[in-house]
């Protein structure tokens, strides 16, 4: 697959600062190509949170739904609950997670050492990739930086 040589990078939410990825990839939206995005299998624990309903766009018929960043509620993406068949049938690389890159800081994704950039085809499995970065925040303060967040529910 094409995107195994990728760069993993981690994104930051522009407006706070807070880290809204440690998956993510460079992507372009297949429905428009003009468009540049960011992708992810998943994004980390409470860093954004799905905002109103599904919708459909005109240009497929994928349900999705807006995320927000937990950190000040600034939309930052969306996330893609129902792909339509004509998406999966075309190349895609299963990330159904998705950042607008105006809204995002990309920062690149060093490997275990220190000295190589992470690409796709060395990222561990999520899970194990989840369980390193709970063992270095663990060690450090937390990489998930809390920021008074007024509520309205």
């Amino acid at each position: 697959q094409t995107f195994f040589h990728k760069r993993v990078v981690k994104l930051e939410c522009r407006h706070c600062m807070n880290i809204l990825c440690w998956r993510g990839m460079r992507a372009i939206l297949l429905a428009d190509t003009s468009i540049e995005l960011y992708s992810t299998d998943l994004p980390p624990p409470n860093a954004v949170e799905m905002s109103g309903d599904d919708y459909c766009t005109s240009n497929c018929a994928c349900h999705i739904r807006d995320l927000v960043c937990a950190g000040c509620g600034n939309q930052v993406g969306y996330h893609v609950t129902l792909p339509c068949r004509n998406c999966m049938d075309s190349c895609n690389n299963g990330h159904f997670w998705m950042f607008h890159a105006l809204e995002c800081k990309e920062v690149e994704r060093m490997d275990d050492s220190g000295q190589k950039h992470l690409i796709w085809g060395k990222l561990p499995p999520t899970h194990e990739d989840l369980q390193k970065l709970k063992e270095k925040t663990s060690k450090k303060r937390s990489i998930f930086p809390l920021y008074p967040v007024e509520c309205i529910r």
